[in-house]
């Protein structure tokens, strides 16, 4: 195999997942020094804004040296042969730290993968490390007492977003060039979105997921995140299919995601919403989203706004995230609420209020919900929106408190422009599109049919491929120069008394914002 000695390793961390996977097969690179030149740059940019957690480098390194021998022998090598993987610290991985970002889990190390982990190893991928989340996933502000917060790359003192804020950081720093996520509000989404990478949440049922406590609720999804469009099909074509312990999970034609199917740009019948109807947004943001639609307008066959008429989708939400997290926390809410984190407590504590008929009525305002995005997409191809409606705001305040001038009603209420997609089980993905009024990277929503994801794939890839030539819609790129200097007050935060130090071990159970 040629060596990639004369390669710099930012240049080789740098290529894309597909360029990677393509050079691996041709045996014009290494597994080994990819996995070497990935881990370097960990211990490298880590300590700057402390996006990675566990890590599994000596069982990682042993496995790139076995995905070597099968290229040199010519054996059958999978979609993601010898690709490093980041897995989210939500996601059981075998012999590997799992702390969920719980204090009660720091020491938890699962005997067995999850079915998305035992899936992406099966098609070649190689887990290097955990990515941080926030406590249990509750949040989109990635910190928890067992780890620390993760920084954003573009200002380490900046919210990543969440719950996937590890992975997105990662990613934006070409730490590795795939990671794993979930998303029940936006947790795939928003932090894409704030690090300027891709995050997808599917339609629900295509990708198995073995560990969510309400089996037949779609709320929660696991999804893939990567730099561009086209490494997030190839992670999501590899990551697809029925699962015997997911009752929603169906049969997927993985070759329908990668490679993409090609899309006309210009045929795209397109609906724009800056709020949904429903959702408060910064001015500055509903500025930056405009112009982005302005832009995007000549390239496409119809730009036009979308009135969705949603309802009371924020008091649907409320119902059905309580609802989700009784049944996941409620046995340690009442034996030990000291270890959950103050966003668990909150929505258990939520449910109390709730009676059978508000839960009646939330499953009847979802289905009324997702059949108005249903019935606006018979017009149109996507639909355009903002992912967040803030900038990135320092990671020491807990949540976004106020938008617009006006106080959120909880921890998640500035989450809505994500959380009432959620609620259509429309799939939407996070692509970046250039940078806010404040630097930091804007994330453009792109929503498609249910079940439709492939389109919709391939419709971001076009949009991804005509930003690029223009300098204000081109994926923004971390200053790496700023970056190599560790951020010490990433490793403590300050959480509900009593205090807890952070950066120690840590292990858990569930997919959240």
């Amino acid at each position: 195999m040629k060596s990639t000695r004369a390669i710099e390793m930012t240049e080789l961390t740098s290529l894309s997942a597909i360029e990677l996977r393509r050079r691996i097969g041709a045996k014009q690179i290494s597994p080994v020094e990819l996995m070497q030149a990935c881990i370097a740059r960990i211990e490298r940019f880590n300590p700057a804004v402390n996006a990675i957690c566990a890590t599994d480098f000596e069982r990682a390194l042993q496995a790139s040296r076995q995905a070597e021998e099968a290229v040199m022998k010519g054996q059958f090598l999978g979609p993601l042969h010898g690709l490093p993987l980041g897995v989210k610290d939500l996601q059981d991985t075998a012999g590997l730290l799992t702390t969920y970002g719980n204090v009660r889990l720091r020491g938890n190390v699962p005997k067995a993968d999850n079915a998305l982990v035992a899936r992406l190893r099966q098609m070649g991928a190689i887990v290097t490390a955990k990515t941080n989340v926030p406590d249990m996933g509750a949040g989109a502000n990635t910190r928890n007492p067992v780890w620390g917060a993760t920084g954003n790359p573009f200002n380490p003192h900046l919210n990543a977003g969440g719950s996937s804020g590890g992975s997105a950081a990662a990613l934006a720093i070409d730490m590795l060039p795939l990671c794993t996520g979930s998303d029940t509000g936006g947790s795939l989404r928003i932090p894409a979105a704030l690090c300027g990478v891709v995050g997808l949440r599917p339609s629900p049922g295509l990708v198995a997921n073995d560990a969510r406590p309400l089996g037949w609720s779609v709320l929660s999804v696991l999804g893939p995140m990567a730099r561009t469009v086209a490494d997030t099909a190839l992670l999501f074509s590899a990551s697809v299919g029925p699962h015997a312990m997911d009752p929603l999970s169906i049969p997927v034609d993985a070759q329908a995601f990668h490679p993409l199917p090609h899309v006309d740009l210009s045929r795209l019948r397109i609906g724009t919403t800056e709020d949904f109807g429903v959702c408060i947004v910064d001015p500055d943001i509903r500025r930056v989203f405009r112009k982005r639609v302005d832009a995007i307008r000549p390239m496409v066959s119809v730009c036009e706004p979308v009135d969705l008429q949603l309802g009371d989708a924020d008091r649907a939400f409320d119902v059905l995230r309580a609802e989700g997290f009784v049944a996941a926390f409620a046995e340690v809410y009442r034996t030990a609420p000291e270890t959950l984190g103050p966003n668990v407590r909150s929505n258990v504590e939520m449910a109390a209020a709730i009676t059978l008929a508000d839960r009646a009525w939330a499953h009847l305002e979802q289905t009324r919900i997702s059949r108005r995005f249903a019935q606006a997409l018979q017009h149109y191809d996507l639909i355009l929106a903002p992912v967040t409606p803030v900038s990135p705001f320092p990671w020491t305040e807990l949540y976004a408190e106020r938008v617009d001038g006006q106080t959120m009603r909880n921890y998640y209420h500035w989450l809505a422009l994500a959380y009432v997609v959620t609620l259509g089980t429309q799939p939407a993905l996070s692509l970046p599109c250039g940078r806010d009024e404040h630097g930091t990277p804007f994330g453009l929503q792109v929503i498609g049919h249910l079940h439709g994801d492939a389109r919709m794939l391939g419709a971001a890839h076009a949009l991804e491929q005509a930003f690029a030539s223009n300098p204000e819609l081109v994926r923004p790129q971390p200053d790496m120069l700023k970056l190599q200097t560790p951020n010490e007050r990433l490793k403590s935060i300050v959480t509900d008394p009593p205090q807890m130090a952070l950066g120690g071990q840590g292990g858990g159970a569930h997919n959240a914002v």
